[in-house]
């Protein structure tokens, strides 16, 4: 069982940035993916970037050159720096940790940003 806490939300101006972090209760060096995700009120749970174990990363279209994900194995986190924010990030951020056959998440990080 890994269990996963994220921090570093709050609320931000547009073109502002925050930086989300993910720590987890166990070493994250053996999990395949660690991955964001946001939803906004009213809308599903969306993909918004992840890394592997490897350290390859994907992101979503959506905000492709304006968020940087990364892990420190070490700390057992991953981050998620956000810039160039628009009102449309708003969102509750969760973190989710995958192996093989099981995932992980946690409880999520709220995300405000004003116009």
């Amino acid at each position: 069982q890994v269990q996963l806490v994220e921090s570093g939300g709050g609320l931000a101006q547009t073109g502002g940035s925050l930086r989300l972090s993910c720590t987890a209760s166990a070493s994250i060096f053996s999990i395949n993916i660690m991955a964001w995700y946001r939803q906004a009120p009213g809308k599903e749970r969306e993909f918004v970037a992840q890394i592997s174990k490897g350290g390859s990363t994907d992101y979503a279209n959506s905000v492709k050159g304006r968020f940087t994900i990364s892990r420190d194995n070490g700390k057992n986190t991953v981050y998620l720096e956000m810039n160039s924010l628009k009102p449309e990030d708003t969102a509750v951020y969760y973190c989710n940790a995958r192996r093989t056959l099981t995932s992980y998440w946690g409880q999520g990080t709220q995300v405000t940003v004003s116009s």
